[in-house]
């Protein structure tokens, strides 16, 4: 039974989701590197959970290390300091970005943003990402964009630039919606376009830069940074485009039924537990017109030197691991449902809406 409350209010779900281990499939695609004009075949392989979720005696081990609160805390520590010198080494003014965005104006953002009758689930009120307040604090906030910039370098260590790096990345993500929507959509024009989970607005922007007709709404559950993504937007280079910044729970929005041609939800799932991820899917079918794409792009692999120090900041990657979202994704409605490789670490899922 579920019970969604109010315009932008909570979605509340009686029972655990039950998560299954994904089919193993293969996928490969080609991608130029700018720099040099390189090629790169990315072969996903067998999509397997990996060998530290679920009841793994390796499972085990880590999480009872992470139950213990004073090495906890040193692993959080070790993560946050893993994750600044890593971004920094790779040319991420992680630090210098982060006081850019707490000595701005920012602030004045939040009130015109924040909708003080939502009611957060359970688990966003959980710490992660090594912030005792998770994604309801300014320096969450404010160090978001750099963050981003840091998983993008990480996804393709060879190239030579951060934005040579996001033409793979972003790149990929972006054409693998375009075929998508192209093949499947019945000529579906591409007017308007909902981010869920939209951070601080960097996949919106780019989603804005690749449609330039379409409307773009972000939307997300920490008002922190959608106040940095309307602050940044307001800051940013003309576009054509007009974006609004909903503060609402992806998994009951409160906006219309089919009203958006693409729904986007980018590096969400593996911070939601899979009840969240199912109701996301329910949504986002109702808020896409027939023959109206998602699509969803996340973690693929993850480096098994950093499990540890990862699993530390992401209560939930276990779920997300073992959750077949291929098959939720299929359960919520949709049809043409494909996932590829878009780069070495990350998947991307499209899906249609049927007529």
């Amino acid at each position: 039974m579920a019970l969604c409350v109010s315009k932008y209010g909570n979605y509340h779900h009686s029972h655990r989701t039950p998560v299954t281990q994904p089919t193993t499939r293969k996928s490969a695609m080609t991608v130029r590197m700018s720099g040099g004009g390189r090629l790169a075949s990315y072969e996903e392989g067998k999509l397997e959970r990996p060998n530290w979720t679920g009841q793994t005696p390796l499972s085990r081990l880590v999480g009872a290390l992470i139950s213990f609160k004073p090495l906890y805390s040193v692993l959080k520590l070790g993560a946050r300091q893993v994750l600044i010198s890593t971004a920094e080494k790779t040319n991420v003014p992680w630090r210098e970005m982060t006081k850019e965005i707490l000595e701005s104006d920012v602030y004045k953002e939040l009130e015109s943003i924040q909708n003080t009758s939502l009611i957060y689930p359970d688990y966003y009120l959980n710490p992660f990402h090594a912030y005792d307040e998770g994604n309801l604090s300014w320096l969450a906030a404010a160090e978001a964009e750099a963050a981003t910039m840091s998983m993008v370098r990480r996804a393709i260590p060879d190239a030579s630039s951060l934005e040579e790096a996001n033409e793979i990345v972003r790149g990929n993500w972006l054409n693998a919606i375009e075929q998508h929507h192209q093949q499947y959509s019945g000529n579906l024009k591409i007017r308007d376009i909902l981010d869920i989970g939209c951070s601080v607005g960097v996949s919106t922007r780019f989603l804005a830069d690749k449609f330039p007709s379409a409307k773009l709404t972000g939307l997300d559950l920490s008002p922190y940074f959608l106040a940095v993504a309307k602050y940044k937007e307001k800051g940013s280079p003309y576009r054509s485009n007009s974006f609004q910044w909903i503060h609402a729970n992806g998994e009951c929005t409160g906006l219309d039924s089919q009203s958006f041609d693409i729904v986007s939800i980018s590096y969400v799932l593996h911070e939601c537990p899979a009840r969240a991820t199912v109701n996301l899917a329910k949504e986002s079918f109702r808020l896409l017109r027939p023959g109206g794409t998602l699509v969803i792009t996340d973690n693929s692999e993850l480096s098994p030197v950093l499990f540890t120090l990862m699993k530390s900041t992401e209560p939930f990657l276990d779920e997300y691991y073992l959750l077949d979202l291929e098959k939720t994704v299929k359960d919520a409605g949709f049809v043409n449902v494909h996932t590829i490789l878009t780069d070495p670490r990350h998947r991307t899922l499209t899906a249609t809406v049927p007529y």
